[in-house]
């Protein structure tokens, strides 16, 4: 089984101890609560990032406590944007790929449903990334579920006088935000994060 990338420490034990918490916050949320906020998201979602034909999106398959994009999915694909659905490839390392979406799903060893086979591109091809948290900061700062599949995949992102590209908008309820994360050398900040009272640009800008 793959290891965490929370990693040992005290910082790693806080980091654990705030995602209990945060994800129990999350959990509570009523279900007409949470319908209503993805609907919301989605929205807001369109309205910033007008999306347009030929753009190249990554979403997620929702765990059932998470947000879920199915809404912004549908609005995305409307407007005739190319969506993709991360894939993992390899445990031990934490890798994933970027399968576009459409074909049949099935839930991988973490219980996350993912693309079979299908075409897939590299992550510095897309252009908006919609990434599953469990708390974020107005920094910019993510705390995932704590595997790093997302650090390791944009982490070329830290090199951001290289690279600007995908634009990484955490998507959440408002709910999980807290004052401040601790990061760790290898996080990748957000440009922002969308939730049902909106976008809040983050360090980077939007």
């Amino acid at each position: 089984m793959a290891t965490g990338a929370d990693g040992d420490g005290e910082l790693a034990q806080a980091r654990r101890a705030l995602r209990r918490q945060l994800r129990a916050r999350r959990r509570a949320i009523p279900p007409d609560a949470r319908r209503r906020a993805e609907r919301r998201v989605a929205l807001h979602a369109r309205s910033h990032f007008r999306f347009h034909p030929g753009q190249r999106i990554a979403l997620y398959a929702a765990l059932p406590e998470e947000l879920d994009v199915a809404p912004l999915a549908r609005l995305a694909r409307r407007q005739g944007a190319l969506l993709y659905l991360p894939r993992i490839v390899d445990r031990r390392l934490r890798r994933m790929r970027f399968v576009a979406a459409g074909g049949p799903m099935r839930p991988n060893r973490l219980g996350i449903l993912e693309p079979g086979a299908g075409p897939s591109i590299p992550a510095r091809s897309l252009d908006l990334v919609f990434v599953p948290l469990v708390g974020f900061d107005a920094a910019g700062m993510r705390l995932g579920m704590g595997a790093g599949y997302y650090d390791r995949a944009f982490a070329f992102l830290r090199l951001r006088s290289t690279w600007r590209r995908p634009k990484l908008i955490g998507v959440a309820f408002a709910v999980q935000q807290v004052a401040a994360i601790a990061g760790a050398a290898h996080d990748v900040h957000l440009d922002g994060v969308v939730t049902e009272e909106g976008l809040l640009p983050c360090r980077t800008g939007c």
